[in-house]
């Protein structure tokens, strides 16, 4: 387990403890797929990642993690057209995201201008921007 998966369970066990939650073996099996995932998961998938290392692991234990992992804000729920919830840990580091509808494939980027662009506009609207998701749907050029 890295020192990136173990600071994701020491807060997954922090809330749990603040919320009077049990923090089982299996919660922490599923935490770790979710905190060592570089794609974004959906239940489906989390669940059979965990269950290859736990084969205790149920789908609904994986559902029940998944929602309390939600309610501490540890990670986020992503909806990126295909029908599926998909779930990546909630970082200091903000990225959007860029999804290509043949592939699936899900690309996180950053660029600074675009970031200076949707604070100007909210605040030329008359807003102060404090958060914001952004989605690119996208296929490949033509060669």
């Amino acid at each position: 387990m890295s020192n990136h998966s173990l600071n994701i369970i020491d807060k997954l066990e922090k809330y749990c403890k603040e919320h009077g939650i049990k923090i089982t073996e299996q919660r922490k099996v599923i935490t770790e797929v979710i905190a060592s995932s570089n794609d974004h998961p959906d239940v489906e998938t989390v669940f059979e990642r965990a269950k290859n290392l736990d084969n205790n692991i149920s789908i609904a234990t994986t559902y029940r993690t998944i929602k309390l992992l939600e309610e501490a804000k540890i990670i986020e729920k992503h909806d990126f057209g295909d029908g599926k919830a998909r779930y990546e840990l909630i970082t200091a580091e903000h990225h959007d995201h860029l999804v290509n509808i043949k592939t699936g494939e899900i690309v996180e980027f950053y660029n600074e201008k675009l970031e200076k662009l949707k604070t100007k506009i909210a605040s030329d609207l008359g807003y102060k921007l404090i958060d914001h998701r952004l989605e690119l749907f996208v296929v490949p050029k033509k060669k």
